[in-house]
């Protein structure tokens, strides 16, 4: 009795498994026949069809999860990282350039007493010294 109930589980594991990698695999992976085929051999011959699938459908070195890509996490995209690091370097060389903008601003607006224009230029507006 216990021998009959684990052959039965057996063979419902084997054939579930079975069906299920077939219809997780793409179709142009299959090898032998289509992936319909694959599907009715496999309803038709359970376990044989199970086990023929194994050996001989199934794509070689590949499992079921390979064949399909799923979203990348932002934090997971080499190129996004990547990215963010230039942006980051960007904003960073931006924001030095803008302090020493600043820093130079505030020098010649020290050096000249507040005024516009310095008392004594090269050049007057008749471009006479």
């Amino acid at each position: 009795m216990l021998l009959r109930v684990a052959l039965a589980v057996a063979v419902l594991v084997i054939f579930v498994y079975g069906l299920v990698d077939v219809i997780r695999t793409d179709g142009r992976l299959t090898r032998g026949i289509s992936k319909p085929a694959w599907i009715v051999v496999m309803i038709v011959l359970p376990v044989l069809g199970a086990i023929l699938w194994l050996l001989i459908g199934r794509p070689r070195g590949s499992s079921p999860q390979q064949n399909y890509r799923h979203p990348t996490a932002p934090d997971d995209d080499p190129d996004f990282l990547r990215n963010l690091e230039v942006r980051r370097r960007n904003d960073a060389e931006a924001a030095r350039l803008k302090k020493l903008k600043d820093e130079l601003d505030a020098k010649a607006k020290d050096s000249d007493g507040g005024q516009g224009k310095h008392e004594t230029d090269e050049h007057d507006t008749d471009g006479l010294k």
